[in-house]
């Protein structure tokens, strides 16, 4: 195929049935696979998906079969959202022809107590998959990016014995005290290895909001505080929260059994759930507290805003993360947002990738502004 007949191929398909010109048969399904979901016609709903579980299958593997796992992703993600396809979720069938995504798992958790158990096994068998994909790519940089942290903060400028001398940092630190003529470093400074630090040097709580539009944001949390949990110097708690309160510490060693401990949808009480996390702290200035939520308060607005004030007058480190999740700048309440940046806790964005070093930043007590959106503005 020449390269006009490739560009006409390429807007055929972009324009629809409507468009002139023949495709051939594979061409054939992969435009009807596009019309099924993409359609505004008033005939899309007769002529596309339905409710027909058969038809939906053969559409899923259709989409399989002709585009990559990326637009796969995002095509299923539109026919649940155009074509209200969230009941057919609930069958087994269905799930195992999916190809699992972080958004399929944020539908899969807000149909879970719907679910009979057939499919809720599926489903967990999605999740699993999801998760274990999150960890390989994230685990292995949280651990490096937060241990470097903790034992950058745990160094002494007053090692008491030849043995707690850090010598290659404190050679580092000492290399403009270098004596060409002896040929030596003189240290001025000694950097040493703070011996007995107690097990635990940080707490961190993580407090998720879990109404429908933080989805994502639940998942890549769950997965977060898992990894986290897995540190024996830090005592990481994991809230979940929408108009009540969920504790989902005890269930860290498996984040799969923690996101379906979770309950997508519904209100929002932040300041219930601050107040519950105020109740966690036992060591303040030793404490980092990341609330995940994009600040839409059905609760006491300003309560909530006194209780965090609260926490920071006390020492607790004080992040806001409007979302955690790749899918770009987040809706959220800006007056709320604004508040608490005029009282220094800082509300932006992050990513998964940049979650790392926002902890390392936290524990180091540095600043942190990679990924940081405005709050300021409307």
């Amino acid at each position: 195929m020449d390269g006009e007949d490739e560009r006409l191929r390429r807007w055929r398909l972009v324009l629809g049935g409507a468009a002139e010109g023949t495709l051939d048969a594979a061409d054939a399904r992969m435009d009807a696979a596009l019309t099924a979901l993409y359609d505004d016609g008033q005939e899309r709903r007769g002529a596309g998906l339905g409710a027909s579980a058969p038809r939906v299958a053969r559409w899923l593997g259709d989409i399989r079969e002709y585009f990559p796992a990326g637009v796969v992703q995002v095509m299923q993600k539109d026919a649940i959202e155009r074509l209200d396809l969230t009941r057919l979720l609930l069958e087994p069938e269905m799930l195992e022809a999916v190809e699992p995504d972080v958004h399929l798992v944020g539908t899969l958790l807000s149909l879970s107590r719907l679910m009979p158990e057939r499919a809720l096994e599926s489903a967990r068998a999605v999740v699993r998959t999801v998760v274990r994909d999150l960890e390989a790519r994230l685990t292995r940089r949280t651990l490096t990016a937060v241990s470097g942290a903790l034992d950058r903060s745990a160094r002494t400028h007053r090692p008491r014995r030849a043995a707690e001398v850090d010598w290659d940092r404190t050679i580092r630190a000492n290399l403009r005290n270098y004596l060409p003529e002896r040929k030596t470093v003189v240290p001025s400074r000694l950097v040493g290895y703070a011996r007995g630090q107690r097990a635990v040097q940080r707490e961190v709580v993580l407090a998720v909001d879990q109404s429908g539009s933080m989805a994502a944001s639940v998942v890549y949390a769950g997965v977060f505080a898992a990894v986290l949990a897995s540190m024996r110097s830090l005592k990481t708690s994991f809230v979940a929260f929408d108009t009540a309160v969920a504790d989902l510490t005890d269930r860290l060693r498996d984040p799969v059994e923690v996101l379906f401990g979770t309950q997508l949808g519904g209100g929002t009480d932040i300041n219930r759930a601050v107040a519950y996390c105020q109740n966690l702290v036992t060591r303040p200035a030793d404490t980092i507290f990341l609330l995940i939520s994009d600040l839409y308060e059905g609760g006491p607005r300003e309560e909530m805003l006194r209780r965090i004030a609260a926490m920071t007058a006390t020492g607790v480190q004080v992040i806001v993360l409007l979302a955690l999740s790749d899918e770009g700048a987040p809706r959220y309440d800006h007056d709320n947002a604004a508040a608490l940046a005029a009282m220094g806790v800082p509300a932006f964005a992050c990513t998964p990738d940049a979650f790392p070093g926002l902890m390392a930043a936290a524990i180091e007590r540095r600043s942190y502004d990679q990924g940081r959106i405005s709050v300021s503005g409307r």
